[in-house]
């Protein structure tokens, strides 16, 4: 990548790519719920990609939001 892009742009792909997570998070947990009891497999990696997306989104937050989460755990 070799564009140079100014903070502000920065902030915002950061702040999409939040929103992006935010929506796989909720689209993987919604998967896990219907596949837990019809397909334990399919739900098992439902639920793995729900902490991925988890962990993504604590990330992110962090680096939007420094410091507003360190008591979360």
């Amino acid at each position: 990548m070799t564009d140079v892009v100014d903070s502000d742009e920065l902030m915002r792909r950061m702040q999409r790519a939040r929103s992006c997570a935010a929506r796989e998070e909720r689209t993987w947990r919604e998967r896990h719920e219907e596949l837990r009891s019809s397909d334990p497999e399919a739900a098992r990696e439902a639920a793995v990609r729900t902490v991925a997306y988890e962990t993504v989104l604590r990330v992110l937050d962090e680096v939007l939001t420094p410091g507003r989460h360190a008591g979360d755990g």
